[in-house]
């Protein structure tokens, strides 16, 4: 029976790996985290009986203790704990479903440990490319990726030679303001940004996927995940979300993975490779599929995406800053603290006032992090 640990089980990409577990009853959760959730988290330590739970919050994780002092559990907190779910001796993968960079460091502990990364952290890919896929080569791990978009380029190049891959396509809805005037976006309120389309995620993600920042963070992530050059990675609008990327070859050849746009598939991908498993759910009906339709990306009118762009061709800590500044502003925007097309803004002004380090370490990366967060604080 494979053995797994879970970082952020009550997050979507969490609570959506925890259902796939339950259903095919052939996988063994070892280590759960959580942010502050402890009411979820409970649940899940009783259903599944982990021997270890980590919560990042000190105070929660004694309530958390004191809830469940009927059952054998190590409860831990802070980073430490963090760490300590990553590196666990049983597990023989880490699913990496919490959000933000603080799930840069459990991710080396657990790489160093030998254990699989199913990573839908982008952060860990975006700020710490350059230090976690060699990484990864060096201790022979594998990452496998559950965002659905890095999932569907893995499956296309499954059985391919990787070396005569010409182009990556890299899919977007184009969010809920795809065909809404740019003069709008002023009036753009907190529950229209959260009604994605297509997906359902959770928040944070889904305001990304509004403002297409989402989707550079993606191109970013793909440039390491596949060792693709920036300028053989294409976006590409495609509104009805079935097919969810594709792969380019020098032949001319294009390869996709189409689908229904459930979470769940690329998950299971991950948990089980390079065995498929059955999963429940919608199938594609491709005669009642009306249309597939494809646009160019507006650069424009999604500044966010342009900027991306710009970071990932600058490199070095400018990732850092983008996201971190990205971070700091969706989270000001969910508490109505700022409008909607002040994150772009915000994004651009921590960019501008960045001086680039080369190569940046993990303190560095964290340091810089901090730093993008406090001069933001300071002005807005």
């Amino acid at each position: 029976m494979k053995k797994i640990a879970i970082l952020g089980s009550t997050g979507s990409i969490g609570t959506q790996t925890l259902e796939i577990v339950r259903e095919h009853k052939d996988i063994e959760i070892v280590a759960l985290s959580a942010g502050t959730n402890i009411k979820l988290l409970e649940k899940q330590i009783r259903e599944f009986r982990p021997k270890v739970a980590a919560v990042y919050d000190e105070k929660a994780a004694k309530e958390l203790a004191h809830n469940l002092r009927d059952i054998d559990l190590e409860i831990v907190s802070g980073m430490d704990g963090l760490i300590q779910v990553a590196e666990i001796k049983d597990s023989q993968m880490l699913v990496t479903a919490i959000v933000g960079m603080i799930g840069i460091v459990p991710t080396v502990h657990a790489i160093r440990a030998g254990k699989d990364i199913a990573l839908a952290n982008k952060e860990t890919l975006v700020t710490a490319g350059h230090i976690i896929m060699p990484l990864a080569e060096e201790y022979g791990v594998n990452i496998l990726p559950v965002d659905s978009e890095h999932s569907a380029i893995y499956q296309s190049m499954n059985g391919e030679n990787r070396s005569q891959i010409e182009k990556l396509l890299i899919t977007a809805s184009g969010g809920p303001f795809r065909t809404l005037d740019k003069s709008k976006f002023d009036n753009i309120e907190l529950e229209d940004a959260l009604k994605h389309p297509n997906w359902s995620m959770g928040q944070k993600i889904t305001i990304d996927s509004a403002t297409m920042v989402n989707k550079g963070l993606e191109v970013m992530e793909a440039k390491w995940l596949f060792d693709i050059d920036l300028e053989n990675i294409q976006v590409v609008v495609h509104p009805q979300s079935v097919i969810h990327s594709m792969v380019q070859y020098i032949d001319g050849a294009v390869i996709a993975q189409l689908g229904t746009p459930d979470m769940k598939i690329p998950i299971q991908y991950a948990l089980y490779f390079p065995d498929r498993k059955p999963l429940g759910g919608e199938r594609l009906d491709f005669a009642s599929l009306a249309q597939m339709t494809f646009e160019k990306p507006d650069f424009d009118k999604f500044k966010g995406l342009s900027l991306a762009f710009d970071a990932a061709k600058c490199g070095g800590s400018m990732p850092t800053v983008f996201n971190a500044a990205n971070e700091r502003a969706v989270a000001k925007f969910l508490s109505r603290k700022i409008e909607f097309n002040k994150i772009p803004e915000i994004i651009e002004f921590a960019m501008q006032s960045h001086k680039v380090m080369a190569a940046p370490s993990i303190d560095n990366i964290l340091n810089i992090e901090q730093a993008t967060y406090e001069m933001i604080e300071s002005r807005w």
